[in-house]
């Protein structure tokens, strides 16, 4: 399962630009397998960083992760026909940064499923620990505020 789709480029980038960077042959179309073929190396890219922190390929895809993947096909788009615009590069580098980042530890994936969140800001309070009170309760206890 790829990390990125064709449509999710085409948010980013124009219809015009796609063509100008995938038609090899002058057809005035795009080619969908060089979209394909660089949202697969894009994902291999991410695969390769987060391999070492993480099981690849992703079964549910984080968001920062597809938004890594259109970074780097976008990228990898433009380097197919020349140097990527200045804000391409910027925005790869931060990418490749990330991804760096997360391999090494100094950064985290975020959970993917509700059951991952859950496990993470589980707490071991309950209702009543939340409750202030002041003065002497009918059981003869001090409230919560009682001594400040």
């Amino acid at each position: 399962m790829a990390y990125s789709l064709k449509a999710e480029i085409q948010k980013e980038i124009s219809d015009d630009e796609l063509i100008g960077l995938t038609d090899d042959v002058g057809a005035g179309t795009m080619d969908d397998a060089k979209i394909t073929a660089a949202i697969a190396r894009a994902d291999a890219m991410i695969d390769s960083y987060c391999g070492q922190v993480a099981e690849v390929p992703f079964t549910t895809v984080p968001a920062i992760i597809k938004q890594h993947s259109i970074t780097i096909a976008i990228y990898f788009l433009f380097t197919r026909r020349s140097v990527a615009p200045e804000v391409r590069r910027d925005n790869y580098k931060d990418a490749i940064k990330h991804l760096q980042d997360i391999a090494t530890g100094k950064a985290a994936l975020p959970p993917t499923t509700e059951g991952d969140v859950a496990e993470q800001v589980a707490s071991s309070h309950t209702e009543e620990d939340r409750k202030i009170t002041m003065g002497k309760s009918s059981d003869g206890s001090s409230g919560t505020l009682d001594n400040y």
